[in-house]
């Protein structure tokens, strides 16, 4: 079992930036590779981010390419999502996710991920 805890968050004016963080206990999460997702308000769940078990790799969202950036230190069991030049689309619940699959790759559709941080609202405002 992983656990994942999420911080960061809050409200933000338009064009200003946040990191949010994803801190995993329980076994390692080190084999795993992690996302990052999100729901706007009134809309579905939708893929922003993940990244390969060591890091080599990354993938975006078009809506996000070029403004946000996802990390891991595996020595902290954390991720982190860098958001910059914040926009109100970008308005909504982000959740953290593992899939729980030793090395096996990332993908965008949130049923491949067996693991959940709590959410954390992020608010932009304009």
């Amino acid at each position: 079992q992983v656990q994942l805890v999420q911080s960061g968050g809050g409200l933000v004016q338009a064009g200003g930036s946040l990191r949010l963080s994803c801190s995993a206990s329980g076994r390692t999460f080190g084999s795993y590779a992690m996302g990052w997702f999100r729901q706007p308000p009134g809309k579905e769940r939708e893929f922003v981010a993940a990244i390969t078990w060591r890091g080599l790799r990354t993938y975006y969202a078009d809506s996000v390419k070029g403004r946000f950036t996802i990390s891991r230190d595996n020595a902290k069991n954390t991720v982190y999502l860098q958001m910059n030049a914040l926009k109100p689309e970008d308005t909504a619940v982000y959740y953290c996710a593992a899939r729980g699959r030793d090395y096996a790759v990332p993908g965008t559709d949130s049923a491949l991920y067996d693991y959940w941080g709590q959410g954390t609202q992020v608010t932009v405002s304009s």
